[in-house]
């Protein structure tokens, strides 16, 4: 454990020790997302809704642009309950939390609307409930969009088109094993290193979303996207049960209508900055490609296989997904 990370539990220890005893709950909700981002913002909507739910008795101050750490030094904050609440990826969250896993599989979800239909129905509740014994409820989904490839050397339009091709991955082995069984060459890189090592030629491309791909001006030097929608991973806003379980019922009640309620604005302020990101990169010139995604899906079986093969427990699930 760092001393940055021991510095900040202390120091919201005390916090919460000092605070004046009357009828007002103090909820801390840290993420490392920007103020602009409209997960963010959806964040925003659960902070207006709580507070209006509770008339004022519940009340959430925001720590945005990771003013308390990394995704997983705050999920350690949520942990031993110096923070009650945070926004991480789901792929952040599979390491503490193994069913988190199966929300990265590729091209498991056919479309938005299956995806929200699963994550919004039992089977998504279910894994939202499973990080419980982690000390980690998950509350709801929120929408983070579709990661596809893009490039700087030439267009990929079938899976063929990876072919000896350098792709920066995040340092996940799900997306390590998607590129590779593509043919393509799976590079981890930090990201904050990925601008300098496209436009140098260490990689030729990189996978994201379209407000990432633009609010990080890959698409300057990035001349091709192709939407071949290769994983949709959520982000997941959560409670330490260690703040939940000193909640009232009632209390309870507010926090999770609170949660839903913000989950189906965001979705709406997503869609908004994908719309935006796009215009922006089609005015820059970029070519959008829109590939056969069966192709790319019946490439990267062998990552659902082998998926599966290691995690039998949870091959149940991923079946009831496809089915759904």
């Amino acid at each position: 454990m760092n001393y940055k990370f021991i510095l900040i539990a202390i120091l919201f220890a005390s916090i919460i020790s000092c605070e004046k005893v009357d009828d007002t709950k103090m909820l801390y909700l840290a993420h490392g997302l920007p103020q602009t981002h409209p997960v963010h913002k959806g964040i925003l909507e659960f902070k207006k809704a709580l507070e209006k739910k509770s008339g004022g008795t519940l009340k959430v101050k925001i720590f945005p642009d990771a003013q308390l750490g990394s995704e997983r030094e705050v999920l350690e904050l949520l942990q031993i309950g110096s923070v009650a609440a945070t926004k991480v990826s789901a792929a952040t969250l599979s390491n503490f939390v193994p069913e988190y896993h199966i929300l990265g599989i590729p091209y498991l979800f056919r479309d938005k609307k299956h995806q929200f239909e699963v994550l919004e129905g039992p089977i998504g509740k279910s894994i939202l409930e499973k990080g419980s014994k982690f000390w980690l409820r998950g509350l709801c989904y929120y929408d983070a969009g579709s990661r596809s490839f893009y490039t700087s050397t030439k267009a990929i339009r079938t899976p063929d088109d990876l072919n000896g091709l350098k792709i920066r991955v995040m340092n996940n082995q799900m997306a390590i094993n998607m590129v590779n069984s593509m043919g393509g060459s799976a590079t981890p890189l930090a990201y904050g290193e990925l601008y300098t090592a496209i436009q140098q030629g260490v990689v030729d491309g990189a996978e994201n979303n379209p407000p990432s791909f633009v609010s990080s001006n890959h698409y300057e030097i990035s001349k091709y996207y192709t939407l071949d929608q290769h994983s949709s991973v959520p982000d997941v806003l959560l409670i330490g049960t260690k703040y939940w379980d000193k909640l009232s019922d009632e209390e309870k009640k507010w926090v999770q209508e609170a949660a839903d309620e913000s989950a189906q604005a965001e979705k709406v302020f997503w869609n908004d900055s994908v719309e935006e990101s796009m215009k922006i990169a089609k005015e820059a010139g970029v070519e959008i490609i829109i590939p056969d995604k069966s192709l790319f899906a019946e490439k990267s079986k062998s990552v659902v296989e082998e998926f599966v093969k290691e995690h039998p427990e949870m091959a149940s699930i991923v079946e009831q997904i496809k089915n759904q």
